[in-house]
């Protein structure tokens, strides 16, 4: 079976799938951090049903002694906890690739090479739940790759912290699978091995949610509400988990609607506050979301996109909701539109996020997706970043008569809290004159409407500075944003002469920033996850540009490096 010729040494994928509720994400993040410990750069990427309960899940695991950017499409093991498993997926089993399954699936597989074992008796065998035959094979696959089995039990019972006992058995069952391949299959010569490298300095392996909950933290969190939607729920999860231990407020309301606007009303009060949702909750609050703009709240919204319109696929990936979050709710007003493309970047960017929010007094969306929320990449570890500083006028309030919106040079306002002494504060989500009093007229209206505006000049000189990364060098330039990048950046490595640039600041547009990036270009090329060709669009509007081509995927699943190659390949040798 020829699956590429992608094996090199110390490049290793592993897939494991199986039925919802049989452990397969927990395993992939066990496999994941055993690699992680041996010294391995690590990404991740899972699948599974837009169902409530059943269906099949599967997380492929792939791990290089080499910096690495994406999953491929091929496994050299699959650890099947089914046989849907096998039959799903073993046409990604690469040459000299095999199949872990138990016993009972084996007589299924025809060709490709077996590792049989005796899962369910093992499990039985020690009384444990029939769930655990994940662990049992988790053991066995780390047994084929001759693993520091110390390393994998370290990381089993960190993943049981707090259950003993549980903790005990699932290590017991790990080394039966890690003795029992040793036994009975030796050392298969076909298979890559994994060595004990020496730790990766300054790296940690973190996915986009968690990567993102604390760049808010460390831009100075102090209130999150939210209410549950994929991809976005595991954000509040992790901060529900920890905010005892930072000292923040985290609440689950009932609705995307009152969630959106308790973050409104905790910033109006001096919280830094932020929520997170994906494209149907951000629908729901795109009202408030103009409300904070007129008000000049500061608030940070996360939107973690999936495949739409309506319900679309709630548990697959997308980027076709930027045009939405740039233009979303009536009128006209300031905003900031940011998209991390992997944890680090989210990290950096929504701790920005919270500054930029509270520097300009303007709402701020942080643009992410399905596949790098859920996903796991080996990254750098974070900075220590401070949230910055900006005046809030608290107590007493000394300087004669208090105006909220006074028309500034800058278009930013002294922001004062409500109870502050001398200050009367009104916010009003309708036009208004510098006390925050509802006026019609036609010369505080253009009035009020320039001084927000007069945020976008300092605004897009910081898009200029920080919106932009360009990698490598050539006149054939791939653009790209988001999590996308990735994909790319791993598809260029085989190639000579290609430039890739990644938009990290869609709104405001850093244009002199692009430009000058695409200078020199014979062809330039954009790849993107949506249908339309967002930044496409983007592109011609703010550059006059049209792209040589445009490679668009929006079947709900990220790109593979294999898809770019190819389509490279046609322009390279057209």
């Amino acid at each position: 079976m020829d699956c590429g010729g992608y094996l090199l040494n110390g490049d290793i994928s592993i897939l494991i799938g199986g039925p919802a509720g049989s452990g397969v994400f927990r395993s992939g993040q066990i496999i994941s951090k055993t690699l992680f410990r041996h010294g391995y750069h690590v990404v991740t990427n899972n699948e599974y049903p837009s169902i409530i309960r059943g269906g099949h899940q599967w997380v492929i695991v792939r791990a290089s002694e080499e910096e690495i950017f994406s999953h491929r499409n091929y496994a050299d093991i699959i650890l099947a906890l089914d046989k849907l498993t096998i039959n799903k997926h073993r046409e990604r089993l690469r040459e000299n690739g095999l199949i872990v399954c138990d016993e009972g699936d084996a007589k299924i597989i025809e060709g490709e090479k077996c590792v049989s074992l005796p899962l369910k008796k093992i499990v039985s065998m020690y009384g444990a739940p029939s769930v655990a035959v994940n662990v049992v094979g988790i053991g066995a696959v780390f047994g084929l790759l001759d693993a520091n089995i110390d390393i994998l039990l370290r990381v089993i019972e960190e993943s049981f912290r707090g259950k003993e006992k549980i903790a005990e058995i699932n290590k017991s069952l790990a080394r039966e699978g890690y003795e029992h391949v040793k036994r009975e299959y030796g050392s298969l010569e076909d298979i890559p091995k994994v060595s004990t490298l020496k730790p990766l300095e300054n790296k940690i392996l973190i996915n986009g949610n968690e990567a993102t909950a604390l760049g808010a933290v460390s831009g100075g969190l102090t209130f999150f509400a939210a209410y549950p939607m994929t991809p976005a729920s595991p954000i509040l999860h992790f901060l529900a988990e920890i905010q005892k231990e930072l000292g923040i407020v985290v609440v689950q309301p009932e609705s995307e609607l009152a969630a959106i606007n308790m973050v409104i009303g905790a910033a109006y009060t001096g919280a830094r506050s932020m929520t997170a949702t994906s494209g149907g909750g951000f629908s729901l609050m795109v009202e408030a979301l103009g409300q904070a703009a007129m008000t000049e709240v500061p608030v940070v919204i996360v939107e973690a996109m999936r495949t739409g319109p309506s319900t679309g696929l709630p548990t697959y990936t997308s980027q076709s909701d930027l045009r939405f979050v740039m233009h979303a709710s009536q009128g006209e007003f300031v905003r900031a539109v940011l998209a991390p493309g992997d944890p680090y970047e989210a990290f950096v960017l929504t701790h920005e996020a919270m500054n930029i929010a509270w520097r300009y007094h303007i709402p701020v969306i942080v643009l992410t997706d399905k596949y790098l929320a859920e996903s796991y990449w080996t990254v750098d570890s974070f900075p220590e970043l401070e949230p910055q500083e900006y005046k809030i006028i608290r107590g007493e309030y000394r300087n004669g008569e208090y105006k909220r919106y006074v028309i500034t040079d800058d278009g930013v306002s002294p922001m004062a809290v409500p109870g502050t002494k001398g200050a009367l504060i009104v916010a009003n989500s309708s036009e208004h004159n510098e006390h925050g009093f509802g006026s019609t007229d036609p010369e505080v209206v253009t009035s009020m409407v320039d001084k927000r505006f007069r945020k976008l000049e300092n605004l897009t000189r910081e898009a200029e500075e920080k919106g932009v990364k360009v990698y490598g060098e050539g006149r054939v330039i791939v653009i790209t944003w988001g999590s996308t990048k990735n994909a790319v950046l791993e598809a260029t490595k085989n190639f000579w002469g290609v430039k890739v640039v990644q938009v990290l600041w869609l709104e405001p547009f850093p244009v002199n920033n692009v430009a000058n990036a695409l200078e020199g270009a014979e062809r330039v090329l954009v790849i993107e996850n949506n249908k339309t060709g967002q930044l496409v669009s983007l592109l011609k509007e703010k550059l006059l540009l049209e792209p040589d081509g445009f490679l668009g995927k929006y079947d709900g699943r990220p790109f593979l490096p294999e898809e770019i190659e190819e389509w490279i390949t046609g322009f390279m040798e057209g």
